[in-house]
């Protein structure tokens, strides 16, 4: 089974969604057959490059102080209950995320997509670590040891940007609205952070409908009729020889 899970590295409910995605995952029976491939979808690609802070951001959107914080505490608490902590959702600043999903294109080729997207949520939330230039991400490339040089050609060449671009109007065509946005092979969509339950309910139900269970079909009539087995045939009443 393939699960497809589109998010943006500022998100806070994505980066609550990585990690309950992996717990639901840790209780699926069959987690051995289930390939997870992280996809790009920027939510913010307009902000400028020095990044804004997210109190900043709330007010330039009309939001009062007061109002971003019952929004933001209980995604920072759910996340400590989680055991992610720290967990910056407040306090921290934001920014583009192009050259951040292109680093994270190239560790997907790799085999360290997993990986890379995680370390980089961990980053972003847990350190409140700006990602916004290519200095920035090229720096972290070292923390997850992916090779500077090579990143910084890619970087560079904007080898992965149409793939990028690719990933979000595909999520668009989908049907997303907002982040996070996870497919389960391609038939089962879930939209917005919902549960590690409600998660692991989904890839039960993905699973189950690519995997039948055959069921035999209730008898309607004729359970003593004549009948003919292995061992012989035999009239209405009699058992064969």
């Amino acid at each position: 089974m393939q699960i497809d899970f589109w998010s943006d590295i500022v998100c806070p409910f994505c980066g609550l969604t990585d990690n309950r995605l992996r717990l639901a995952l840790a209780r699926f029976e069959h987690a051995d057959e289930v390939r997870i491939v992280h996809r790009s979808f920027q939510l913010h690609p307009d902000l400028p490059r020095e990044g804004i802070s997210q109190r900043r951001l709330l007010d330039m959107h009309g939001i009062p102080a007061a109002r971003g914080e019952q929004i933001f505490a209980p995604i920072e608490r759910a996340a400590r209950d989680e055991g992610m902590r720290p967990f910056h959702a407040l306090e921290r600043t934001l920014g583009p995320t192009d050259y951040a999903h292109e680093l994270l294109a190239l560790a997907t080729d790799q085999g360290r997509g997993c990986e890379v997207w995680t370390a980089m949520f961990r980053a972003h939330f847990g350190q409140a670590r700006e990602l916004w230039t290519r200095e920035q991400v090229l720096d972290f490339t070292a923390e997850v040891g992916l090779d500077r040089e090579e990143a910084a050609e890619a970087l560079r060449e904007r080898r992965y940007r149409d793939r990028v671009a690719a990933d979000q109007r595909e999520a668009e065509r989908l049907g997303a609205r907002g982040m996070p946005f996870i497919t389960l092979d391609g038939a089962y969509a879930v939209h917005g952070a919902v549960g590690i339950d409600e998660l692991l309910a989904a890839m039960t139900r993905a699973w189950e409908a690519a995997h039948p269970t055959l069921k035999p079909l209730r008898i309607l009539g004729g359970g003593e009729a004549a009948v003919c087995g292995p061992d012989g045939c035999a009239g209405p009443g009699h058992p064969a020889p």
